[in-house]
């Protein structure tokens, strides 16, 4: 379904179940999923904001059962960042928010209204932002990580972790998000240790991670990324 005011343009690939509300516009190199939504005033596809670019044909893709809600901006990716933008599938891309060039949105991502996504950024399944977050260009953020609203990151964000502040600290767990995600209790528990270690121990972020127990697949997958980044700091002792 398409709004006859929408703008189309030759070349965009949507799926024959999704839904173009009024007015917005879906540039060439858009390739939009089955059952996805997009909103009044939405602009997806446009060039990416980057002064290399020189109108290479490059893509966005967006994934199935994805909502994009009104004034989202999302732009096509560039050579230099391998010519694609992605978002995946069941994401909510809430009103205001724009997505920049060659950034890379896993599924069952969450941004709030006015979140800011730089060229670049990764951001992995299950992340949510909260409303005017804001995201310096390259910054991974971590599986079921939450940015708090008004958060200024430019550092990663590691995994099942909430990020709070000018300039973004880790605040703790993301206690609420790993149980409604159905990670087992036992495993919260690891991550609870996991966490005191890296963050309240005193000691160095990534000598800390290179003590964990990594037994448990979410404290694996925690160590991993801490040792591979450089995270956002804690918030300081009391």
């Amino acid at each position: 379904m398409i709004h006859p005011s929408a703008v189309v343009e030759e070349g965009a690939e949507i799926a024959a179940s999704a839904e173009i509300g009024p007015l917005a516009v879906v540039h060439a190199g858009v390739r939009i999923g089955a059952r996805a939504v997009v909103s009044p005033f939405a602009a997806l596809g446009g060039p990416p904001q980057h002064r290399a670019y020189a109108g290479e044909p490059t893509r966005l893709e967006i994934g199935d059962h994805t909502v994009i809600r009104e004034h989202v901006s999302i732009h096509r990716g560039t050579v230099a960042g391998g010519f694609v933008t992605r978002v995946g599938a069941r994401c909510l891309i809430m009103a205001g928010c724009h997505v920049g060039h060659d950034a890379q949105i896993d599924d069952d991502c969450t941004l709030a209204g006015g979140t800011l996504v730089a060229g670049h950024v990764v951001l992995e399944e299950g992340v949510t932002t909260g409303g005017g977050a804001s995201l310096a260009q390259f910054v991974r953020v971590g599986a079921l990580a939450f940015v708090a609203a008004g958060a200024r990151v430019e550092h990663a964000v590691p995994p099942f972790h909430i990020v709070q502040g000018d300039r973004a600290r880790v605040r703790g767990l993301n206690e609420v998000g790993l149980e409604r995600n159905g990670v087992p209790p036992e495993s919260r528990a690891a991550l609870r240790i996991a966490h005191r270690l890296l963050y309240r121990s005193r000691r160095p972020i990534s000598v800390a991670a290179s003590a964990l127990d990594t037994t448990d697949p979410f404290v694996a997958r925690l160590a991993t990324f801490v040792r591979e980044n450089t995270c956002v700091p804690g918030y300081p002792l009391r």
